[in-house]
């Protein structure tokens, strides 16, 4: 099982190994990858010293799979090359997201739709992710009509560049800019490039990916992502409309039988999901959980979540367990 990770070097990448070796994921062979500058570089895995290779040389070897976190471009000019040899390619980036011939995967979810055809599979957006691990029990239970969503999205989110942005403004010196303003003691709201609609890319992602990982296009869905500066993961408040009527206590008790969901619901005593809890954690944490009093049928509640993990580095693993499982299998 030779394993190439691409953009190695990495926030993403470099999650993706410590998530690799926390899962004790079988690999025979690691294939580490990153752009032409960081070629020749070491990446330690497993206490031993790999040299970092280039996409080229990586589509050479032929791995089963290559988890790739390089951005858009790399992944729509190397993933073909990739899949012509045989590998299949679990891509972070939105590259192949919505298209059609494309399967968006959140194995918890729709893992069940991969076939052996499917030599690129999408990785959603991390903070769709993390959205759908809540909506996709309640769809199934009370079928949603309209979501609202405010994100509050970690800085690690943007890459290295926001994170140096964060830290020279923490300490008073001048540096490279990540964003169009400071970040520290502020929260912008504009996450990604903005559209013709006013919307950000990011916010139709959260719109566009929804549905069609719930497989649903009636569902309504409208989101302002804002970015604060904050490491530990993405933050969402969520308004949800359903056609059919609820319990609170019927909600917390689905959502607290959901395989990746952790519920940290006890207002009484201070508990509810926070970044620097979710941070270095797996599951998507919920709280909050209460009906809203304006609307027939309607729910508001709060979700956080490791944007590095969950978000993108631990569900394209948990995609390549499933092909390991299902694909592979000796």
């Amino acid at each position: 099982m030779k394993v190439a990770v691409v953009g190695a070097t990495g926030m993403v990448g470099q999650v993706m190994l410590q998530i690799l070796t926390e899962r004790n994921f079988p690999l025979t062979e690691l294939i580490p990858v990153a752009s032409e500058k960081s070629v020749g570089k070491k990446i330690i895995y497993k206490e031993k010293s790999y040299n970092v290779v280039s996409l080229e040389d990586a589509v050479k070897r032929k791995p089963e799979i290559a988890l790739f976190s390089a951005g858009g471009e790399t992944s729509q000019e190397w993933a073909p090359k990739f899949a012509e040899v045989g590998t299949t390619v679990i891509d972070n980036s939105s590259a192949w997201r919505m298209d059609p011939t494309k399967k968006l995967v959140v194995p918890e979810i729709n893992a069940s739709e991969i076939t052996e055809e499917d030599l690129i599979i999408a990785n959603p957006n991390c903070s769709t992710i993390q959205l759908v691990m809540a909506l996709q029990p309640l769809h199934k239970a009370y079928q949603i009509d309209r979501v609202i969503i405010s994100t509050y999205q970690s800085i690690t989110g943007t890459g290295v560049k926001a994170v140096q942005q964060l830290e020279n403004e923490y300490a008073g010196k001048a540096g490279e800019m990540a964003y169009p303003y400071p970040i520290h003691k502020n929260a912008i709201p504009h996450c990604d490039v903005f559209l013709d609609n006013d919307y950000t890319k990011e916010e139709m992602k959260l719109t566009n990916e929804t549905k069609k990982i719930l497989s649903d296009d009636s569902i309504k869905v409208a989101a302002t992502a804002v970015r604060i500066p904050v490491v530990g993961g993405h933050s969402e408040s969520v308004n949800i409309e359903f056609k059919k009527a609820f319990e609170v206590a019927d909600i917390r008790k689905l959502l607290s039988e959901t395989d990746g969901i952790t519920l940290q619901d006890n207002p009484q005593v201070n508990t509810y999901p926070m970044p620097i809890y979710a941070e270095g954690k797996n599951d998507v944490f919920i709280g909050r959980i209460r009906r809203d009093f304006t609307r027939d049928n309607a729910l508001n509640l709060w979700i956080v979540s490791d944007n590095l993990r969950k978000g993108a580095a631990t569900n394209a693993i948990q995609i390549a367990e499933y092909l390991l499982e299902n694909r592979f299998k000796a």
